[in-house]
Order: C-alpha cells, then structure tokens, then sequence
C-alpha cells in the first residue's frame, strides 16, 4: 500500500526546513500553512516567531523566501505579503503528478496513509431495547457510530464495536410471567418473520402484559417474584427471557438493514454480559475506598458534583436493597473492555443528556486505576434530532416517532426524486436507487452536523437536489460516471506537461486533501468535517464541469488529463461516501 505524501504536506516540510536554516532556533516550528483565497497556501507561522527572536517580520520573511527552492517540481512562486505571511503558488504539474500517484495506487485507497501505531478501540453504538420500538432517538448513535467506525477501520485502527443493548432490568419480570401464562404468544407460524411481525407480537405482548400488571395485584406480586428468579438465574426463567432476546434481534436486524448497516450479533453484548462481573466490581471499588456505604447504598462521591441543595449526588454502584443499577454495568463494561480486549480507547456514541453520568462512570473507572494514561475513555456525545419547528420530534399526537416510518418515508420521497429524473432506469432500479438515496440523505443530514449540534429533520430540504445534501453529492457521482462511460475508448490519463484552468487547479488540489481530512475526521472523530470536505468537492467539480469542457477539449491530451480530474473526483467521492456509510449508485 503506497501511501502518497499530500502536497501541503511537502509544502509544509520545505519551509520548515527554510525556516531552521534561516533561524536555527526555529527548528521544528509550525510554519501553520493553510489554503487561501489569496494563492494556494497561505503560511502565518513567521509572525509568532519572528515576535518570540524579536525580528522584524517581514525581514525574516524575505530571508525564509530566499531560501525556497522554486520551479516546477512543488513550489512555483512565494512572495511575502502583509506583515509577514507567505503566499504559495504550487507549480501546475505537482498537482497533476501527486493525483496521478493516487490514482495508481493499487490498493484502491488513493495514497491515503495508515496509523503507523494503530490502537485498539472499543467503540460503543447503535444500542436499542429489547421489546421496545426503536424511535429517532435511537438513529445518531447508529448512523454516527458507523461512519466513526469506518473512518478508524480505514485509517488502520483495531476497532471492536460493541451494541450495549438494554436487554436486563425489572420491566423483564412483568414480560416473563405474562408470557409464562400464554406460552405461545411469541410463537411463529412460519419460519420467515420480517422485523415488522416480531415489532408486533412484543408490542402486543407488552401492552397485555403492562393491562394486567396495572389491574390485578397478585399477577404485580408474580411478576416481581419473577424478576428475582431473573436475577438469581433460574434456569426456566431464563429461557423465556432469550425469547425475548432473539424475538427483538429479528427486530432490530430488520431495521439496520433498512439503514444499510452491518451489526454483528457478536458484537451485541447488552447489560445482561456483565451480570457475572457486577458483584466483584462492587468488592473491588469498595475494598479500594473508591466507593463507600452510605445509607446501605454502595456509593462513589465527587466533589464537584452537587444537586440543587448543595448535596453531593453520588454515582450510586449498589442500591440499598442489593440491585445493581447502570453506574455497576456500566463499570463492568469497562473492565471487561479494557482487561479482556485490551483497547486503548473506549468510545462510547451516546446522547449528550447521559453526559453527567458518563463524567462519574470515568472518573470512578480513573480512580479504580482501570482507565489512565494509556487507556482513555471518551463520550462522543450527541445532540436531539429536532422537528421543522425547533422542538424535539414527535408525531402529531406527540409520540415519539418510530425510526421505521421515519425510514420509510426518507425511501418514498428520494424514491419520487430519482423517478422524476430517471431516463433509463427500470421501476426495480428505480426502488433501489431510491432506497439508496433515502437513507444516504438521512445519514448525510445527520452526519454533515457536528455531532454535539442539535439538528432540523427535513426531509424536504433533505432529498433536496440543491444545497449541502448527500443527493447532491450522490448526482455529482452519477454524472462522472456517465462522462466516463461516454468516453468510449478514450482512457483517463494524467499528463503532468499540461498547464492547468483555474477550475482544474482548485478541483485538484481540494482532491489531494483527501487524505489529511479522513486522518483528521478519524483522529477527532468527526464526521462531519469528511461531509463538508465532501460538498466543497462536489461543488467544485461542477464549477470545473461548467467551465472545462471535457470530451470536446481542444487537445487528445486534455481530453484525457479531463476525464483523469474526473475519475479521480470519482473515485474520491465514492471512498469519502462509503466512510459515511452512504452509496453511491452508478446511474440516477
């Protein structure tokens, strides 16, 4: 896998080695290079360190400059400008022969380089309920999580995804007696259950089962009995409760599939995989004195955490009555993450609103010696998913909305987007492409907001052809694609002689940036700095489409050095969308 330096990169190594020579005790400066709108890279690091050896700013500048090797091979002008800053003009043909170096490499990863220490990450995501309904609380910590773990796989990290499914708790005792009373209510008549059959016979269940729990005191007796015969592992009990389980997986793959992700049933291990672990986190925490008894509950305090009354509010490990709450599973999870799978890194994509929990849980973990240095743990919390009108989305009646309708409704929209503008697409194709654009417009939505923000759902603005959307994008794709297509025998072929458009030199050196923007966007995990990176591609490839034509070019040479910017473009899109975890479909 050859891994291409990116031209900002040889940029940066240039006049960091201009600067030492100049001003030896600059030596292993930042020269702070970036694009700018005033050449192709701006550098203001001169000023800081003309400031810290008391020099005259632009003098140093000029002294740096004289030692700037220029021509044709990287940098073709620099010149000073303002009080000290350096514009750079990168020579024609360095743009051409750094994407052609891409564009050979045979990996498929167009240069983009590996962690040369990679780490093992345990990233926590995608965590629905068993026997309950996901909603659109439940789609971020999905669609995040995923893009996050294709960004950390692609840039060479062990990842291990974990699904923390809530699949234990006291709601279970009330579920198992009804269904131990009517045995085969969760009973299948044919072996082909869709997710939608399985969502059905829960939510029927429960609801029986909550009616009955709500009017008659000795089944309310029966079912908390039950939730002790849960707890102490009996082995019937038990048993029902996998129904349960394996019903809600059928479920669960159901929609995941519609959200065209993979969850690996390995990798979902809910609260019940710590049960074991839970009594003998509690004995090392309190044998630690990193939680003590107060009141009969196995507390943690903290000095900064206090409740309106200027009470600590603990992070209580045990209740009173024995039960173990999140705070002991969640411990647990930890230990096992980090002894068991030895990560270095435990990401957990979870809502903003746990924030405070999260906070006590690693600070706990940091004082039992679990988390340190070397092994750190990070909350990659998110914002709500809020209506066209501001507040969190309900339906009509003010439920929370299901992700299923949601999903659908995203797959129906793009469905009559992409039939309005098809020309040779059958109705089949039509349902395919249309499922492809729905959920890429959702994901993009979601993605291309920092994940912190709340943001609008609107599907309207979302299956937009206009505007920062992945519809946008996936078009700009399909329209490569048929230039190349319509090439015929004419192949891409970089010609580095060439001198380049304006157009062709603003799309090239935004394609080159591609690897430092998913090393970025991975490092930080923040997708959405890929989805912007994305936009401005794309929008720049159609400002390069309308200025240069490509198949009608005045030369064979530039027609081929044409359709090589736009099969790299395509190329480019194409790895950046599946990193989000969005497809990009060969014909709209």
């Amino acid at each position: 896998m050859a891994s291409v330096t990116s031209l900002s990169d040889s940029v940066q190594q240039h006049l960091a080695s201009a600067l030492s020579a100049t001003l030896p005790e600059a030596a292993g400066a930042d020269p702070l290079l970036r694009r700018s709108d005033r050449a192709d890279f701006q550098a203001n690091g001169i000023l800081a360190l003309a400031k810290k050896a008391k020099a005259n700013p632009r003098e140093l500048a000029t002294q740096v400059v004289s030692r700037v090797v220029t021509g044709d091979e990287l940098i073709k002008d620099v010149e000073v400008s303002g009080p000290g800053f350096l514009n750079i003009t990168i020579a024609d043909r360095a743009i051409t022969g750094n994407l052609a170096a891409r564009y050979a490499d045979e990996s498929g990863r167009l240069g983009v380089p590996t962690a040369p220490d990679p780490g093992t990450t345990v990233i926590d995501y995608a965590q629905p309920n068993v026997a309950k309904e996901m909603h659109v609380g439940h789609l971020r910590s999905a669609v995040i999580g995923d893009s996050v773990v294709q960004l950390l796989e692609f840039t060479g990290e062990n990842v291990i995804r974990r699904h923390h499914i809530g699949d234990w708790g006291t709601q279970f005792g009330m579920l198992i007696q009804y269904l131990d009373e009517h045995p085969h209510e969760l009973d299948h008549k044919d072996a082909r259950v869709t997710g939608e059959e399985a969502m059905s016979n829960l939510d029927r269940l429960y609801k029986a089962a909550r009616k009955k729990f709500d009017s008659d005191e000795e089944f309310r007796t029966r079912a908390r009995r039950r939730v002790v015969d849960l707890q102490a592992g009996d082995p019937h009990t038990l048993a029902m409760w996998q129904k349960f389980v394996d019903e809600s997986k059928i479920y669960f793959f159901s929609v995941f599939e519609k959200l065209d992700m993979e969850i690996r049933d390995p990798d979902i291990v809910g609260e019940s995989g710590y049960n074991d672990m839970l009594a003998e986190t509690c004995r090392l925490l309190e044998e630690s004195g990193v939680a003590v008894r107060s009141e009969g509950a196995l507390c943690v305090f903290f000095d900064d955490i206090k409740g309106p009354d200027g009470n600590p509010v603990p992070l209580i490990v045990q209740k009173s009555d024995g039960g173990y709450g999140y705070a002991a599973t969640d411990l647990s999870a930890i230990r096992d993450r980090v002894f068991n799978l030895k990560a270095n890194t435990l990401l957990y994509v979870v809502d903003a609103r746990q924030a405070l929990h999260f906070k006590m849980v690693f600070e706990t973990a940091r004082r039992a010696g679990w988390l340190n240095e070397d092994v750190k743990a990070h909350q990659l919390a998110f914002g709500t998913v809020l209506g066209k009108d501001g507040k969190p989305f309900k339906t009509r009646e003010g439920e929370t909305v299901r992700l299923v309708d949601l999903l659908d409704e995203a797959i129906e929209r793009a469905s009559a987007v992409v039939r309005e503008k098809a020309q040779d697409l059958s109705e089949e194709e039509i349902a395919e492409r249309g499922a492809q654009v729905g959920i890429g417009a959702v994901k993009y939505a979601d993605l291309s907001t920092s994940a912190n923000r709340d943001y609008k759902f609107d599907l309207d603005q979302m299956v937009s052809l206009n505007g920062d959307t992945s519809v946008y994008l996936q078009y700009a794709y399909a329209r490569i694609r048929s230039i190349l297509r319509k090439a015929g025998e004419t192949r891409p072929a970089a010609h580095p002689e060439l001198a380049l458009t304006d157009a062709e030199r603003a799309l090239g050196l935004h394609v080159d940036a591609f690897a430092e923007t998913v090393t970025e966007a991975a490092a930080e995990y923040a997708p959405h700095k890929l989805a912007a990176y994305l936009y401005q591609l794309a929008s720049l490839y159609t400002s390069f489409y309308d200025k240069c034509p490509v198949l009608k070019a005045e030369t064979p040479a530039q027609v081929e050095n044409r359709l090589f910017l736009c099969d790299i473009t395509a190329r480019t899109l194409h790895q950046g969308m599946a990193l989000l975890g969005i497809r990009t479909p060969e014909k709209l």
